[in-house]
């Protein structure tokens, strides 16, 4: 394991970038914020008034950047959760940033989401094949992203 320390979304896309170009396997886990403040503050801002105006601006999609780029022979493969209309947003999601697969992460159902040992997904392919699963630990979730990944892998594989 190679641990790159960043502190920024663009921190983030610089090394993701870098390690792109020679990955064949992309595993799209951590998201960012999606804005971030147009003018970081150097020093603590101390109070004054009854309000504070920030102006946000919008970090890059990295997951969306890499998708573009993305090479024939590499897998992308992506995560949602959403709060409402999973599967539209998942499968909107899956074909805007190229994903070969995406884990749709359910925060509807008793036991699942975060906060806890166990998870309910769906995952959707671009062929429009699905798989949903029931109620499980978040390790066997894991293992069945790995198990995803491997049948992609070997699918890819006799195509090439």
């Amino acid at each position: 394991i190679h641990i790159i320390a960043i502190t920024t979304a663009i921190e983030m896309s610089v090394a993701a970038h870098r390690l792109h170009i020679k990955s064949d396997i992309c595993i799209f886990a951590a998201a960012v914020a999606d804005y971030r403040p147009s003018h970081p503050a150097e020093e603590k801002i101390k109070k004054s008034g009854d309000q504070l105006e920030l102006i946000l601006v919008k970090n890059p999609d990295i997951a969306y950047e890499l998708g573009k780029l993305k090479k024939h022979s590499q897998l992308h493969i992506g995560f949602a959760l959403e709060t409402s209309e999973g599967e539209d947003f998942a499968k909107e999601k899956l074909v805007r940033k190229n994903f070969d697969l995406i884990v749709l992460n359910s925060l509807q159902d008793q036991g699942a989401g975060f906060g806890g040992d166990t998870n309910k997904t769906s995952f959707y392919y671009p062929n429009n094949k699905s798989r949903k699963f029931g109620l499980k630990s978040k390790q066997e979730v894991a293992q069945d992203i790995i198990e995803a990944i491997l049948e992609l892998l070997e699918s890819k594989n006799k195509k090439l």
